[in-house]
């Protein structure tokens, strides 16, 4: 599940204060899926579908790739190389949509997001593969934000929360059969066959939805006021972060002392850009929507890096096909609608944070039981059964620090916040993800054998060494989830 995934439908993400008229007015019986917005919904949900099934998939097929392409030692970079390029992409997109419309970013964030694809499964190397995963972050973040950009020109305020609702849905079918159907493919036709095959899929949601963004969503949100500069310093500071995690992703990998002069840079960059870009008080957790939008990235940023490298350790260490590695996470979609669904309940709201905090102990345990099947008599469902619990924790802190922020945002602020948020949560996977790759990399992840043609072996300590630390930061998640309400 990844930082960028639209599931806590709470977040109107960049939604802002201009609404294009709207054909049906509040008083409207319409929904979503009456005659006005039938072919727009159908599009973008499925849209929004394919990539949810996409993100799934990949961390099913991403095993194999990495073993057929000698890359496990590289592994991280092919998670945190979308991650890193999408922090960029939605600050571009959200201020290209604002000043243009949303149709162009979306067109062209389809279009980079199929050429990644295209590019990752047929990639000859590890390196081009992780490219083709580059590429794919950037249409990734151009397209999210172009989707609920949509949302705020096409659909009256009322019918906003059930389009948000069908997004958040659209990703729990794919969670249960991503797994499943991409080990299945990769098993029989190959892992290439995984990313070549969605490009085509994306065919059909677009012919629907494009003209019906064109026609209700298309333009500036107001035509008759001259067209706002781009502000230059806030794609800097985005251009800055993407920068920095790259140069520390890269720093943690390579283990030398040259390394040093990329994570020095990357640093220099990564500290005014965070500065800029997430609300003062962020990193001390202060008291109120920082530690908000701090807790957000903690608990993203820890479960993905774990969650990143389940897959390639049932793989390798116990010797699963890729479908049944898969599909120790397939339950968690469910369990993380579930925990969202829980934390919505109105006589909970005066208990949030306690919830909250339960939950991240949850998310804790969940991360550390994980590695117990490095011990080959532990059964290998339990990690299927403590990932099931760690994702209800999941959706009720992703959930409810959606719902905190709003209510901490004035609404002339709704929309930086909400751009904060995501920020933190992206930033907080590639940083995450770069250390646990760095320690997976440094206790002989991906090691291979005399021969160089043997399958790739990876020590059991490299995979421990990435889980216990995450459970760690998620333990420091629950502190900080006892500071989301102000004083």
């Amino acid at each position: 599940m990844t930082a960028l995934e639209p599931r806590d439908a709470d977040v109107p993400r960049l939604i802002e204060d201009v609404d294009a008229p709207a054909p049906a007015g509040p008083g409207s019986p319409e929904g979503i899926l009456g005659r006005t917005y039938r072919a727009l919904s159908i599009g973008i949900v499925s849209v929004v579908f394919l990539i949810a099934f996409e993100a799934t998939a990949v961390g099913t097929a991403m095993p194999v790739a990495a073993r057929e392409l000698h890359g496990i030692p590289l592994y991280a970079y092919a998670f945190s190389a979308y991650f890193t390029t999408s922090l960029f992409a939605m600050v571009l997109s959200g201020q290209w949509a604002d000043r243009r419309g949303p149709l162009a970013p979306l067109a062209a964030g389809i279009s980079a997001f199929a050429a990644g694809l295209l590019l990752s499964g047929t990639a000859g190397t590890m390196w081009m593969f992780i490219a083709g995963r580059a590429v794919q972050g950037l249409g990734g973040g151009l397209v999210i934000v172009a989707l609920y950009v949509v949302i705020s020109r096409a659909y009256p305020e009322h019918l906003r929360p059930a389009i948000l609702a069908a997004f958040a849905a659209s990703w729990v079918i794919p969670s249960v059969v991503g797994p499943l159907a991409a080990g299945s493919v990769t098993e029989h036709l190959g892992w290439r066959w995984v990313f070549i095959g969605i490009p085509v899929l994306i065919v059909f949601p677009l012919a629907l939805a494009l003209p019906e963004i064109r026609r209700m969503a298309s333009g500036p949100a107001d035509p008759e006021a001259p067209v706002a500069a781009y502000d230059r310093r806030r794609i800097a500071l985005a251009l800055g972060i993407s920068l920095g995690a790259g140069l520390l992703q890269y720093a943690g990998q390579e283990r030398n002392w040259l390394s040093l002069l990329p994570a020095a840079a990357g640093a220099a960059l990564l500290v005014p850009a965070i500065r800029g870009l997430l609300p003062h008080g962020t990193w001390r957790a202060a008291r109120g929507l920082p530690a908000v939008v701090l807790l957000r990235g903690v608990a993203a940023g820890s479960f993905i890096a774990a969650e990143s490298f389940v897959p390639l350790m049932l793989v390798t260490q116990r010797g699963l096909s890729p479908t049944l590695a898969g599909l120790s996470l397939a339950a968690g979609g469910g369990t993380w609608a579930l925990g969202s669904y829980v934390q919505s309940r109105p006589r909970l709201e005066p208990h949030r944070e306690p919830l909250m905090v339960g939950a991240m102990i949850l998310v804790a345990l969940s991360i550390a039981a994980a590695p117990a099947v490095l011990i080959t008599s532990v059964p290998v469902w339990t990690v299927a059964v403590a990932w099931a619990f760690g994702c209800f924790g999941m959706g009720v802190v992703i959930a409810s620090t959606s719902v905190l922020l709003l209510k901490l945002s004035a609404p002339e602020e709704a929309g930086a916040n909400s751009a904060a948020l995501q920020i933190s949560d992206g930033l907080s996977n590639v940083l995450l993800l770069a250390a646990g790759g760095a320690a997976f990399a440094a206790l002989g992840g991906g090691t291979m054998d005399a021969t160089e043609t043997a399958a790739t072996t990876s020590h059991p300590a490299a995979f421990a060494v990435v889980f216990f630390p995450m459970a760690a930061v998620a333990l420091a998640g629950a502190w900080v989830a006892g500071r989301v309400r102000e004083r």
